[in-house]
């Protein structure tokens, strides 16, 4: 009687013959370079640092596959060929266009200056409002408003809000 983990000898040998006799050159070649892949693979892997870096990114990618991210990230790199696919030579160039324009319009002097002022008014405002107490109550707000500066303000504050409601309809 045989042990099925331990098959005899003579059959041991007949199993390597035909495997011999079944190879061809070219599959005995492939083998040797597929075996010696294997082991630059495995030599490559007992570096630390290389193994420190795989282990890593197998605790990454399974931390993607958990919180459902991988799927996520193959949409965009599937979205990302299909853009790519899809762009003509007239596309990229109405992109660089539209770039252009954006950089032209943001980075031109008066959007400089524009910015500059907004950033300064706000602080100032902010320095200015927390300088002084706030009054509480219905009459210390009416007060306020009636003020000529604060009507002006509200009127200017609904008046850009209408404007911009107005072409972000018309847009």
């Amino acid at each position: 009687m045989t042990d099925s983990n331990n098959p005899p000898a003579d059959e041991m040998a007949r199993l390597t013959l035909a495997i011999r006799e079944a190879l061809t050159d070219s599959m005995v070649e492939r083998l040797a370079i597929t075996g010696g892949s294997a082991f630059e693979l495995v030599d490559r892997l007992n570096d630390e640092q290389t193994s420190e870096a795989v282990h890593g990114l197998l605790d990454r990618l399974t931390e993607l596959h958990k919180v459902g991210a991988l799927d996520t990230l193959f949409e965009l790199v599937l979205l990302m060929h299909a853009a790519r696919n899809a762009s003509t030579d007239n596309i990229v160039e109405r992109m660089f266009m539209f770039f252009e324009q954006m950089i032209n319009t943001v980075g031109n002097e008066a959007m400089g200056t524009l910015a500059e002022n907004t950033r300064e008014a706000l602080e100032e405002a902010a320095e200015e409002t927390a300088r002084k107490p706030a009054k509480g109550g219905m009459l210390a707000t009416v007060s306020m408003l009636s003020k000529p500066e604060a009507q002006k303000s509200l009127a200017f504050l609904l008046a850009f809000s209408e404007k911009l409601q107005e072409r972000a309809a018309n847009a």
